[in-house]
């Protein structure tokens, strides 16, 4: 019995610093690539759809980079709720908040480092013999103002307590059916309000956006988020496939039963 136990609870380390794995590398990476916007339309080899928006506002699919991996995040937090309960999602979610206000603040301390003069000489101009100063690039692309950098932190946690909250709602509804439901539903609620939250505080209480280019872009981000978290649905009974596989039906069992009734402990 106690052999047993003892392969349960290893096996139950293990997962938890996977699934965490996952989920940090993927956070704190969308944080990282989030400062670039792209053409979802150009992307797929299309023109700027143009749509009007409040009147004279034109907005097209121009996303952050960032989005393409944060559904990733989502899903990953679904099945940590799944096998770890709520304490588990909400460990992760502050240690995670944690590490990007970390890496926030060294790449505000590295930036502001003068440039060695060599690497300015080596680097003074680009493929096509343009001027190119590296050192004004490398701030640029890696610092954020605090706006961004508070608004990415507020949303992100708002979010992930959002999205454990609703799973269980729902999984108190649905038992240990239904996965699809409860793990799609959490993401889409959790979702709208990361899309326009990120959004107000950043760019309407820290910037100059009107509160219609909030909504406009908000609404953008959310559709992209809504069709991949559907899209991606299928990864979720993957996952639990692999992880069952892994555990075992009995052990497997005690961690959904454990993390329903809230008595899982990582």
């Amino acid at each position: 019995m106690a052999d047993k136990e003892r392969i349960f609870q290893s096996k139950k380390t293990n997962l938890f610093i996977i699934l965490s794995g996952i989920f940090l590398t993927n956070a704190i990476l969308a944080e990282i690539i989030g400062v670039k916007i792209f053409s979802g339309e150009r992307t797929i080899g299309t023109d700027p759809v143009g749509w009007t928006f409040f009147g004279n506002y034109v907005l097209d699919f121009n996303l952050t980079a960032g989005a393409v991996i944060w559904p990733i995040v989502f899903i990953t937090t679904d099945i940590i709720n799944e096998y770890f309960g709520k304490k588990g999602v909400r460990k992760i979610s502050f240690i995670t908040a944690g590490f990007i206000a970390y890496i926030f603040f060294v790449i505000v301390a590295v930036t502001a480092l003068p440039p060695a003069d060599f690497w300015l000489e080596v680097n003074a101009e680009d493929n096509e013999g343009n001027p190119f100063n590296i050192d004004y690039a490398f701030n640029v692309v890696f610092r954020q103002g605090l706006g961004i950098i508070i608004g990415s932190l507020v949303a992100f946690l708002l979010g992930q307590l959002i999205d454990v909250f609703v799973f269980q709602k729902l999984r108190r509804i649905t038992g240990a059916k239904m996965i699809w439901l409860r793990a799609t539903g959490s993401t889409l609620v959790s979702q709208f309000i990361d899309s326009f939250v990120v959004l107000g505080i950043a760019f309407f209480l820290f910037g100059n956006w009107s509160i219609q280019q909030v909504i406009a872009v908000g609404i953008v981000n959310y559709i992209y988020k809504f069709v991949v978290a559907i899209v991606l649905t299928p990864l979720l009974y993957v996952g639990h496939g692999l992880i069952d596989n892994y555990l075992g039906k009995e052990f497997a069992d005690k961690m959904t039963d454990e993390a329903s009734a809230d008595t899982s402990f990582i």
